[in-house]
């Protein structure tokens, strides 16, 4: 979670001056914190999220501490493959997250019948993403989603309508379980390129190759 802090400095002359930081990430939020407390010239300090919630320093470590037995900082690459002689799409995800001071990365795939265009195999891989996300236990945290199709990260970014009533009922999908889990969805374009991992599983998924895998990445450091 990233946190804003807001911070009211007290002068010796009791001049009383209001300060408001850029996004931090929670811990490094934490920090800078307490290096500002040992001034000696704090007021008051105190966080706010980007929903406008007000956080105490107690709050704030409470949080943290709590998050990190929970998978967090979620980020999930997802890619779909379109056969159109078929109707067939194949369906890729690869997901990294930290859980107990390690990264982790599942990779899945899976191939599904009747699908009518590109478009739709895209947030049908998305939708198995934000499924995959679910299955690990995340909740209430922000969970950056990125992919390579420039159609659906403006559209469920809000910035585009959905005028297809096929990719709408899969929008609608897809937000409504995000809601569920308190998810706070930031989607992200990239060029297929950077997205070769997710690019690769769904591929491999229209070859009828099926892979569903979880490592620990720190394991071989």
């Amino acid at each position: 979670m990233k946190v804003r802090i807001d911070w009211t400095y007290k002068s010796p002359k009791n001049k009383i001056v209001q300060f408001l930081s850029e996004e931090l990430e929670a811990n490094e939020a934490l920090m800078v914190a307490e290096d500002l407390d040992r001034t000696g010239r704090t007021k008051r300090l105190q966080f706010a999220d980007r929903h406008n919630s007000n956080w105490s320093v107690k709050e704030l470590k409470n949080y943290v501490k709590e998050v990190e037995t929970e998978p967090h900082d979620a980020v999930a690459y997802y890619d779909g493959g379109f056969d159109r002689h078929s109707k067939r799409a194949g369906l890729g995800c690869a997901i990294y997250f930290n859980q107990n001071g390690k990264e982790y990365r599942l990779r899945k795939n899976a191939i599904i019948d009747g699908i009518d265009s590109n478009n739709e195999a895209e947030y049908a891989a998305l939708s198995m993403a934000v499924q995959e996300i679910e299955l690990l236990g995340v909740h209430h945290l922000p969970v950056r989603f990125i992919g390579d199709s420039r159609t659906l990260v403006n559209q469920m970014s809000g910035e585009w309508a959905v005028p297809e009533q096929s990719l709408a009922r899969w929008a609608d999908r897809i937000d409504q379980r995000l809601e569920k889990l308190g998810i706070h969805p930031e989607y992200e374009f990239v060029p297929r390129k950077e997205n070769a991992e997710a690019d690769r599983l769904a591929t491999q998924a229209l070859g009828e190759t099926v892979i569903e895998s979880l490592i620990d990445l720190n394991a071989d450091k």
